[in-house]
This record gives structure tokens, sequence and C-alpha cells, in this order.
């Protein structure tokens, strides 16, 4: 497998969206800029939130894609012709509904899920199995229907604070993935309950 070289957060723009369960992937780039001391700062050519980041011992592109959720693939696929990276070397970070909150997974390859933003992002690279995805629980809502709802409101403060420990316990296993060790990554992640 190959080295992931840039991560990228899968969001809304703006105040609004901001606190929202949609923004998981947005919180968890967010952490590793602060990590690294850099500001995520608007690069027009990648449509989106930018920096390049030291994670360990790697340098790594971040990015958060200002574009709307169903609009992200633009923003990932300039990243990667500006860079010519391969969806190899790209992990996708976003809201899972699949899994409840506290809970996190790597995942290679796959389909989209129902998740507007990876469904955007497969369509514009047009190799849907080659990227990583880290998916953050946000847990369902029960019903198909409350789902858009769902996603573009606040978790209660439990759920945040679950959310908040699968999102430090993924940037505790990122080393790992960067590396290339998912088999690792996944071990340890995988098995925080």
């Amino acid at each position: 497998m190959s080295q992931v070289t840039a991560i990228i957060g899968l969001g809304n723009p703006g105040p609004d969206y901001e606190a929202t369960r949609h923004n998981a992937g947005f919180w968890l780039v967010d952490a590793l800029a602060r990590r690294a001391h850099t500001e995520l700062r608007p690069e027009k050519k990648f449509l989106g939130l930018y920096a390049k980041a030291r994670l360990g011992d790697r340098d790594v592109h971040l990015l958060n894609p200002t574009t709307f959720m169903n609009r992200s693939g633009g923003a990932v696929a300039a990243l990667c012709q500006f860079f010519k990276l391969a969806p190899t070397e790209l992990l996708v970070v976003h809201d899972e509904l699949d899994l409840p909150p506290g809970q996190a997974r790597y995942k290679t390859g796959g389909g989209h899920g129902g998740h507007n933003g990876l469904r955007d992002i497969i369509s514009a690279l047009g190799n849907q199995n080659g990227f990583h995805r880290l998916r953050i629980g946000i847990g369902h809502p029960g019903e198909a229907r409350q789902v858009s709802h769902y996603v573009l409101n606040r978790p209660g403060k439990a759920e945040q604070e679950a959310i908040d420990q699968a999102l430090a316990e993924s940037e505790a296993t990122l080393p790992l993935a960067l590396a290339g060790d998912w088999a690792k990554a996944m071990n340890r992640l995988h098995s925080v309950k």
C-alpha cells in the first residue's frame, strides 16, 4: 500500500455548519493543523483551506474544501492534479452514520455508502477504490428521512465528547497510517470501543 501524503477533511463551510455532525472530517484536519503549529489558509486553486504540515517525520498536505459537501470532488481533484498525487496517497476523513459516536474506522476503497462528499470525490477521481478513508462515527437518527436534518445539526454534549474521543484516538493512530502500517493503525483504532 502506498503512503498517505494528503489528508482531506469533509464538511460544509461557514459558521452555520461549523459545529454540525457533518463537519467531523473538518474537525480532525483542524486538530492536525493545530498539532503541527500551522494554520489552514484559503487557497483558491484547491477550492479550500490548505496547509502543508509536518506530522511525525513526514510532510503532509492538509485540505478542508470550502465548497459544500456535495461538491468536494473538485477540491480533491485540484489538489491531486497540482501535486501529482495518486488516489492511493489520499486519506479522506468524513462523518459516518453507520458507526456510533465514539468509534472510528479506517477503510480503503469501496462505494460512497450514500455519503454525498464521497460520491462527488469518487466521481471526480474516477477511481473509487483507490483512496483511503477515516470514518468518524456520528450515529444514525433511526430513519432515512431524518438523515439530512440529523447530520446538519449539532451533537448533544455526551455525543460530542464521544466524537472528540474518537478524533483523539484517530489522531494517535495516524503516524502508523502515514507510515503505511495500515494493519497496526486499524488494529489499534478498531479495538477502541
